[in-house]
């Protein structure tokens, strides 16, 4: 999928959660008519959370507001509500047991509040949720316990907040997720541990943490993931062969970190591959060839090529890392690491080991 597309695609997703319906009436204590089930507030005059809906009350937007607590009865008696849109209020804190009888909530949107942590119960009897953002929080930690009953959530956005760390197997009851985005926090390593029990997750986005490595066999464990944003971290290796499991692997961005080689070793499977390695110090010798090898494929698009730059040495400081004349490296035999098709149409270099 081009980048565009993903970029189109994830937008919409994002509006969809943090939309209010164009046809939404006013909150309550407005009168309305008795068909109305969407109902729509945004005022910073607002301080308390409206209460008086319907029965039959299908959405309800409470957003851009002065609100900083929510009553624990504040949603009771909406057994029809499906969607709850939350977003840039002052919310501090929830009440433990603030979605208990709401069985048809599939959508919740808390983005941009400033909650620093959840009731470890806050969604015992959320278990229908499909749809969760706690985006632009400041959130430090995570409890896996908020995540144990949500076994049919799909999307879950945790950007935008404090984490340094995911406790160990604290998804492995989501089954059903296929979009995880983390981004913008501060994780320092990436484990398998940490997508333990995601097994159909497809998108994954840690863009914009701090993260320094990322361990050997960390993407066995969701092997249909076809999105990984790992740009604009701290990375300086990523192992041999760490994507090969992945064999619906699509867009792989690993931009703007501390890489100086890299050997990806990807599936055999994968059909069509977009790839971001710009912005990274490569080092154009002779650890390089199997990097440049693989870029060789038909399968493979490489993305801002005028920004995939050789760092080192200095002969070849700011070529473009595709445009490398191998021919020219002394510090190696290209025979030795050439695939085998590829051996009979260079000498050996001089200078190079025997």
């Amino acid at each position: 999928m081009d980048r565009l597309v993903l970029t189109i695609f994830h937008t919409c997703l994002v509006m969809v959660l943090h939309c209010c319906c164009l046809q939404a009436s006013p909150c309550p204590p407005v009168p309305t008519p008795n068909n109305i089930t969407e109902f729509s507030c945004s005022s910073l005059s607002l301080s308390d959370f409206p209460s008086g809906f319907p029965k039959e009350t299908r959405i309800i937007s409470v957003e851009f507001t002065n609100i900083s607590s929510i009553d624990v009865d504040a949603l009771q008696g909406l057994p029809n509500l499906q969607e709850l849109h939350l977003s840039n209020n002052k919310l501090r804190t929830l009440p433990s047991g603030l979605f208990r009888s709401l069985p048809e909530l599939h959508t919740l949107d808390l983005t941009g509040n400033f909650l620093e942590d959840l009731p470890v119960e806050i969604f015992e009897k959320a278990t229908g949720l499909r749809q969760l953002a706690l985006t632009g929080n400041r959130l430090s930690t995570l409890r896996p316990s908020w995540f144990q009953p949500l076994r049919h959530l799909e999307f879950l956005d945790l950007s935008n907040n404090q984490l340094e760390d995911v406790p160990q197997s604290c998804f492995n009851k989501l089954e059903n997720l296929t979009s995880l985005q983390l981004s913008q926090n501060s994780l320092r390593t990436l484990s398998p541990q940490m997508l333990d029990g995601i097994l159909h997750l497809e998108k994954l986005d840690l863009e914009g943490n701090q993260l320094q490595s990322i361990e050997n066999n960390t993407f066995q464990a969701v092997p249909h993931v076809k999105f990984i944003f790992l740009q604009n971290n701290s990375l300086t290796n990523i192992p041999a062969g760490l994507f090969k499991p992945l064999d619906h692997l699509e867009l792989l961005d690993v931009s703007s970190n501390q890489l100086t080689t890299w050997d990806p070793q990807f599936s055999t499977k994968v059909t069509t591959l977009s790839l971001d390695l710009s912005r990274n110090p490569w080092a154009c010798d002779c650890h390089i060839l199997s990097l440049l090898n693989e870029l060789k494929h038909p399968s493979i698009s490489l993305y801002s090529k005028q920004e995939t730059l050789c760092a080192t040495p200095k002969s070849f400081q700011g070529q473009l890392l595709t445009s490398v004349d191998v021919t020219k490296f002394s510090s190696c035999s290209i025979l030795k690491l050439l695939p085998q098709s590829e051996k009979g149409s260079h000498p050996p270099v001089p200078g190079g080991p025997n």
